[in-house]
């Protein structure tokens, strides 16, 4: 699997899959036979009279294993050439060699071209993940600056597929540096950031006209053309042309001045000033327009980074690190695996630069280009800006490497001491903290975060939704969120953790430790880890079963640190969870009330004026336009919002 240094969240686009060709069989199928499970004769796999039956044209092979399972998918421009080399001919790497002698079969699929295999092979290694394969692990897509079609153009922070109308920005490489972006832009050109639904039902100016973030389109107090131009403004902003922009500013701001326009003479004045401090503190270099990743690749002890640096208009908006797991071969197949794997999830740019020339990267380049819809190409040999680019792609990898191991080992001596610590006779390998989150009582959520050796395992954590509780009652959230876990651990749906902890003191811990005895789990080790009296940070207290003294760790052990992680990630996840359960109960709870008023119909309400406070203000008519609301419901719903004296 490749695990992205981006935080968790959406996930990435994926091409409509390539319906597979029917499987090609061998000229000559193979005799010799052998029992089946259930004792009947079937034909055995006879590997020297499938490889001469092998065609040579293009395609994609599956290796098999004994059962039947994908153990590595491939694609070839020469099939018999290319399957047959696994077997006899060049040496092969330790893991190939390994993944060789687990083989049982093998199946191909011919294909009408090289980019057909790819694309094939791309679709086959999403659905069937081989464990041998290089896999990218579906996580947040790449976020982007949209500015949308309407009149008065939203900018916003963007995550998900490029479908909707307006233009794209980006992509960033990470939600800290798309904000940043946003925040600037707003402060400069004053473009309004809210959704369509809240700005069509603004009756005055918000707060972000207040603090002269926004210009007020939604009440009137900016023309269109006003506003274009400011639009207009920013995208060159975007694209890059901050040159073309400041001298445009500094016209319009002598034009202003000579009319005696001095407060608009004076705003253009502190954009321009604003620019220029943008400019000196970025680099954009002489190729603006251009859209280019720099790709670089570290290999080291079995493990490897990948680091693709994004320049987009001619400025480098940083870096993104991968950690591949699995593949075959050396670092150049490595690098082509991701290449396929990355590319073909989202939209590639003009050009993509690699250290090394690779094998395929025709093929790739044709399909890439279909899927973007522009000519794609991948070079090796660069010179000058480009090279350069390059060089901080490798030296960002090798970075990355040097500081994933150093994580690495950090986390594992802090699970050493942490069993030491505690007397679990061995190095807890997999740790689950559990905590409770709630507004005296409302919309309660408890939290189950998973860390591993590698830390946060987050594709493990999950949350519950609270159910038949007294409000603000602490110990039965925990047992009921801990019994609903672990049931599903006996049913084998998640792994037995080593270690659990449990966020608060005797009364939590006790309550969780009932929990698992109804389940009969006598044999699993937890601890409370709750904080001293006075709530300090350092002051955590950690409780055993049946055993009333706490133990307090030194402020500077590794334990520590580990069980402060975790459990400060279980509060974060918790809360998290709990605000979204409060809001939304919030938002959609006396809409609830009224009979006749379902899930779909809510949601029409809520899609149509923004939310409670746009539905408050809105007439009989007003409620009766929305799609499936009736001339009576509407009434009902206005004398709801608003009763009589």
């Amino acid at each position: 699997m490749i695990e992205n240094s981006k935080p968790e969240g959406s996930q990435d686009t994926v091409p409509t899959p390539v319906a597979p060709p029917e499987p090609v069989a061998p000229e000559e199928p193979p005799t010799p036979t052998g029992p089946s499970d259930d004792g009947r004769t079937t034909p055995a796999f006879d590997l020297q009279s499938f490889l001469k039956s092998l065609p040579a044209k293009p395609g994609i092979y599956r290796m098999l294993d004994a059962e039947g399972g994908i153990l590595y998918v491939g694609k070839a421009r020469h099939l018999k050439n290319r399957v047959s080399s696994y077997f006899h001919g060049r040496a092969h790497s330790d893991r190939t060699q390994a993944m060789v002698a687990q083989v049982g079969s093998v199946e191909v699929t011919v294909t009408a071209s090289e980019t057909e295999a790819l694309l094939l092979e791309y679709n086959l290694i999403k659905l069937h993940k081989p464990r041998y394969n290089v896999l990218l692990k579906d996580d947040k897509s790449f976020p982007f600056i949209h500015v949308s079609g309407h009149e008065y153009p939203r900018i916003a922070f963007y995550r998900g597929t490029r479908k909707l109308p307006g233009r794209f920005f980006g992509p960033y490489p990470s939600t800290v540096a798309t904000r940043e972006t946003l925040l600037l832009l707003q402060k400069l050109f004053r473009l309004r950031p809210c959704e369509d639904t809240f700005f069509a039902n603004r009756s005055r100016p918000c707060l972000q006209y207040q603090i002269h973030r926004c210009t007020g389109p939604c009440v009137g107090l900016v023309t269109p053309q006003q506003y274009a131009q400011d639009v207009a403004d920013a995208i060159k902003v975007l694209d890059g042309r901050n040159a073309e922009v400041i001298e445009d500013l500094g016209r319009r701001m002598e034009e202003a001045s000579s009319k005696l326009a001095f407060e608009q003479a004076a705003r253009l004045r502190d954009q321009i000033l604003m620019l220029k401090q943008i400019q000196a503190s970025q680099a954009i270099t002489r190729l603006a327009g251009h859209d280019i990743d720099a790709v670089g690749i570290a290999c080291e002890g079995g493990a490897t980074c990948v680091s693709v640096v994004f320049v987009r208009s001619g400025r480098n908006l940083g870096s993104s690190n991968f950690f591949p797991k699995g593949g075959l071969g050396d670092e150049s197949e490595v690098l082509a695996a991701f290449l396929a794997q990355y590319y073909l999830a989202r939209e590639a740019p003009a050009e993509i630069l690699v250290p090394q020339a690779i094998e395929g990267s025709a093929a790739l380049e044709a399909a890439l280009g279909a899927k973007a819809g522009h000519t794609v190409e991948i070079r090796s040999s660069v010179r000058g800006t480009r090279a350069r680019w390059l060089e901080m792609a490798r030296n960002n990898a090798a970075l990355g490497l040097r500081m994933r191991a150093s994580t690495r080992a950090t986390i594992a001596d802090q699970l050493q001491a942490l069993g030491t610590e505690l007397g679990l006779g061995e190095t807890p390998q997999r740790l689950e903290c559990f905590d409770v989150s709630h507004s005296m009582g409302e919309s309660a959520v408890a939290s189950c975060v998973v860390f591993g050796p590698e830390g946060p395992l987050k594709s493990d954590y999950r949350r519950f939704n609270l159910r038949d509780l007294t409000p603000g009652d602490d110990y039965a959230g925990i047992e009921q969120a801990v019994e609903r876990r672990f049931a599903r651990v006996l049913r084998g749906e998640a792994p037995m953790p080593d270690l659990l902890l449990i966020d608060g003191g005797p009364g939590q811990l006790n309550a969780a430790t009932a929990a698992l005895q109804r389940l009969g789990i006598t044999d699993l080790a937890v601890i409370g880890v709750a904080k001293g009296s006075d709530r300090r940070v350092g002051q955590e207290r950690i409780f055993f079963p049946a055993q009333e003294t706490p133990l307090i760790l030194p402020d500077d052990s590794a334990a520590l640190r580990v069980i402060q992680r975790v459990r400060d990630e279980a509060h974060r996840f918790a809360i998290t969870g709990h605000r979204q359960s409060r809001d939304r109960s919030r938002r959609e709870s006396w809409l609830e009330e009224i009979p006749g008023l379902g899930p779909k119909r809510r949601r029409e309400l809520l899609k149509a004026f923004g939310g409670l406070q746009g539905i408050r203000q809105a007439s009989v008519e007003d409620l009766a336009r929305v799609h499936g609301i009736s001339r009576q419901l509407a009434q009902e719903i206005y004398e709801r919002m608003n009763p009589g004296p």
